[in-house]
């Protein structure tokens, strides 16, 4: 184009007459029964393959390595006083529920509720002796495990405490408790 000449390069194209978006729509989604065969609505597939893994292993609690966890002998002396509080009715259960198992936490509860139903009855005292953690000895047997052994004292009585700590969600949780 040289001068400002107009120069036509071939005969004029008449456009196709505009089309409303619910044609566009039933036409591309016939594009798409046509190549793929099949009719109805289609959904690609996606990345992910669901069929080897649960629900549980996706979304429940995730194991924990015992580099990411916090120093289990003065976690297991603090839950354990925690837990001990709660069953002498001193503390709520709910307090406790994120750092024990469900199974552990049941027994707790349990506990707690017997010992405020004694106290509302009047066969319980109700001012309860403190929970003194005297020592604590762990052991871990596996990579974010810990197995403590706890003494504690409550005023008159010295007590064997033992804990199963499990690494979970970047946290310890009590996986069992057992006291002597």
């Amino acid at each position: 184009m040289s001068g400002g000449t107009l120069r036509v390069v071939g005969p004029p194209r008449a456009l196709p007459p505009p089309i409303s978006l619910e044609e566009a729509v039933r036409r591309s989604r016939e594009a798409l029964e046509a190549r793929e065969g099949r009719a109805g609505y289609v959904q690609d597939a996606l990345a992910v393959d669901f069929a080897e893994a649960s629900d549980e292993q996706l979304f429940g609690p995730q194991r924990t390595i015992r580099a990411d966890l916090p120093d289990p002998t003065v976690w297991a002396g603090r839950i354990t006083r925690a837990l001990l509080e709660v069953m002498t009715g001193v503390r709520p259960a709910p307090q406790v529920v994120r750092w024990t198992t469900p199974e552990v936490y049941a027994v707790v509860a349990r506990r707690s509720a017997l010992v405020a139903r004694r106290v509302a009855e009047g066969n319980a005292p109700r001012r309860r002796p403190r929970v003194t953690v005297v020592r604590v000895r762990v052991c871990e047997p596996a990579d974010g495990v810990a197995e403590a052994a706890v003494v504690v004292h409550d005023g008159t009585t010295v007590r064997a405490v033992a804990v199963r700590l499990v690494g979970q969600d970047g946290k310890w949780r009590v996986s069992a408790l057992q006291i002597g």
